[in-house]
């Protein structure tokens, strides 16, 4: 097709396309503008897959350099391993080469020593291959000592936990502690009238003969109340009002006569609780006045537990705890039984220890049985395995859950006198009496007493509280001491 061909077919509207064969004709200048569009869709999503194409390339490339990064600092980590194993093995070679050097300096001189063995006698040929024996096996033997004692101390525990558990079993008692309130109910209220009678000269009687206080205008009706700080004295009130009451006849000369004959039968019970116990435990051959003091226990209480009972237990468990051990379990048992002798005396000067010391001297008990009486709460040091044993059985019995019980009153001083003793001392700020009294947790303030100061402050709270108060079981004193940084991030 020649230039003016294509001039004249531009004219007229129309577009020949020449291939080789015979004309084609596309139409109008619409179908051109469609198919330029479709090109250039076509060019863009050629364009647009290409270009993703290149993202996944280029992901695929970082990949592959993470990958390369990776192996590249695993094998650096590798050639510092190795380098270190490098150094490890130079560092053996050396060990190897000294060991090696000092092989040889021992053999050269067993060589010696052996030549001159020859010239020995047999004692000292074999006396000498001992000596080398020994310095040998120097080591391992104390390695083995070193194992045998903590497999003795573990085996040690167990066995001692055994032991307390056994003897705790064996001193078991079918009894509970009562209250030391002791009270007596009536039919009717008018038998308190005939209690008073006229003028008061019943009641005055009866407490001028018994030693105790009645006191009949109780919130309860029907009660009377007997006080006394002297148990033997609230019993005998209580057995004779009882007879009274029964026989109905209250004039002062039978208050009298009922009164002196019921001492005389509480006396006998007493001796009688005495024997008994000591036969419990199988102890014969105590003198009868130490029975008789004995027998007094059984109408004492201390924090609610009654004290004959208390003193069977400790002198059961005592003597379980000495069969497990291996001490005088007759010594031990009698130790136990008349550990809190002394409480029968307290109307005398001296702690209750003292005059227990005094009283086991008096019926000459063996020295043991005495020695258990003055070291059972650690007044003195332990003089003898027995002593210990005691001790132990008198915090068992003691401490166990339902053996002590206290009014409630009582209970809050005590609380209340353990925080004190705590908070006399400079840089304490706050003190709490915990579990029933069983601790008492300190708190102080850290910029007056250190870290150091804190272990001497337990110890000197420790040391009030032994010396000023009465408790029973022992008490854990904590000290805690803490320091805070607060600031404000603004």
């Amino acid at each position: 097709m020649s230039y003016y061909d294509d001039k004249n077919q531009q004219k007229s509207g129309k577009v020949v396309v020449s291939m080789g064969s015979p004309k084609q004709d596309f139409g109008s200048g619409k179908d051109a503008r469609e198919i330029v569009q479709d090109a250039r869709d076509e060019a863009f999503k050629i364009k647009k897959a290409a270009e993703e194409e290149i993202l996944k390339i280029r992901t695929e490339i970082i990949e592959i350099e993470k990958r390369i990064t990776q192996k590249e600092e695993s094998l650096d980590e590798k050639i510092s391993q190795f380098s270190k194993l490098e150094s490890q093995t130079d560092n053996l070679k050396e060990a190897y080469k000294k060991k090696d050097a000092e092989l040889s300096k021992t053999r050269s001189e067993l060589v010696d020593k052996l030549s001159k063995v020859s010239s020995l006698t047999k004692d000292e040929a074999k006396n000498l291959l001992l000596s080398n024996l020994e310095e040998e096996l120097k080591d391992d033997v104390a390695k083995r000592i070193k194992e045998a004692e903590e497999k003795i101390r573990a085996v040690a525990q167990e066995k001692a936990k055994d032991i307390i558990v056994n003897a705790m079993i064996a001193g078991s008692t079918d009894w509970v502690a009562e209250y030391t309130v002791t009270t007596l109910k009536l039919e009717s209220e008018d038998m308190k009238g005939r209690i008073i009678g006229k003028e008061g000269r019943n009641i005055r009687t009866f407490e001028l003969a018994t030693g105790v206080d009645v006191e009949l205008d109780s919130d309860i009706a029907g009660e009377v109340r007997l006080s006394s700080f002297d148990p033997v004295r609230r019993e005998i009130a209580r057995r004779s009002l009882q007879e009274l009451v029964k026989d109905a006849r209250i004039q002062p000369t039978r208050i009298e006569q009922i009164v002196e004959r019921t001492r005389s039968e509480v006396a006998q019970d007493m001796s009688e609780a005495g024997r008994k116990a000591a036969t419990e435990l199988g102890l014969f051959n105590i003198p009868e006045e130490a029975l008789d003091t004995l027998g007094r226990l059984k109408f004492r209480y201390s924090y609610g537990q009654n004290q004959l009972i208390a003193s069977i237990e400790t002198g059961k468990i005592a003597k379980k705890i000495a069969q497990e051990v291996g001490a005088n379990t007759l010594l031990c048992a009698q130790g136990g039984l008349f550990h809190d002798i002394g409480k029968t005396e307290m109307d005398k000067e001296g702690t209750h220890v003292q005059l227990g010391v005094q009283l086991a001297k008096k019926w000459n008990f063996p020295p043991i049985v005495t020695a258990c009486i003055a070291q059972h709460h650690e007044d003195e040091p332990f003089s003898a395995l027995e002593s210990i044993i005691v001790h132990v059985a008198d915090s068992v019995s003691g401490a166990r859950p339902g053996a002590r019980h206290e009014a409630v009153e009582d209970y809050i001083k005590r609380l209340t006198d353990i925080e004190k003793a705590a908070l006399v001392f400079p840089g304490v700020d706050k003190a709490y009496a915990i579990q029933a009294g069983r601790e008492v947790r300190v708190i102080v303030q850290p910029d007056i007493i250190d870290d150091a100061g804190v272990v001497k402050l337990s110890h000197e709270i420790r040391q009030k509280l032994e010396a000023e108060l009465n408790y029973p079981g022992q008490i854990t004193v904590t000290v805690i001491r803490e320091v805070r940084a607060v600031d404000i991030a603004k």
